[in-house]
């Protein structure tokens, strides 16, 4: 989880690769009315989340395999949000990727074709509710990829040696 421009959808895709694990990206599971509100640069807000959060919980977090690992890469700004989703429930774990504004503002700044206006990183980092370590593990999106997949490899137990 994180805001936008933290690379979850990076990080998830090659954490979830890497362990041989299934990846999901929430923005995949907007609806259309989501997406046509976020591109036009409005926020969303609780009431537009709450179906979105709801159908992941069931499509992606509940139908989850007991079996290796899946990744859903997430904002979950807010704690309700994390836990609609399950975070503390028996299985399911947090990775919060944060960065400092002026990093998570530059890389915003060179993406490209993506719905997310880099204007709505102030509206993310207003709404976030940093989670705290009984949450999970925070990682900060300074570090080297690599550095943050070994890292993330080790907090989860399945690192090699």
């Amino acid at each position: 989880m994180g805001v936008c421009g933290s690379g979850k959808s990076t990080f998830g895709r090659l954490l979830a690769e890497r362990c041989g694990g299934v990846f999901n990206d929430a923005d995949d599971w907007h609806p259309a009315e989501n997406i046509a509100k976020m591109a036009a640069g409005q926020p969303l807000d609780d009431e537009d989340r709450a179906p979105w959060l709801a159908r992941m919980r069931r499509e992606v977090v509940d139908a989850a395999s007991n079996e290796g690992l899946t990744v859903l890469a997430c904002s979950a700004l807010k704690r309700a949000y994390r836990e609609a989703l399950g975070v503390g429930e028996d299985g399911v774990v947090l990775i919060h990727l944060a960065g400092s504004r002026e990093l998570l503002a530059e890389r915003l700044a060179g993406r490209a074709g993506h719905f997310m206006k880099p204007g709505m990183l102030e509206s993310q980092l207003a709404t976030l509710e940093v989670p705290g370590p009984e949450e999970g593990v925070t990682l900060d999106v300074e570090r080297r990829l690599e550095d943050l997949l070994e890292a993330a490899e080790r907090w989860l137990g399945v690192a090699d040696g």
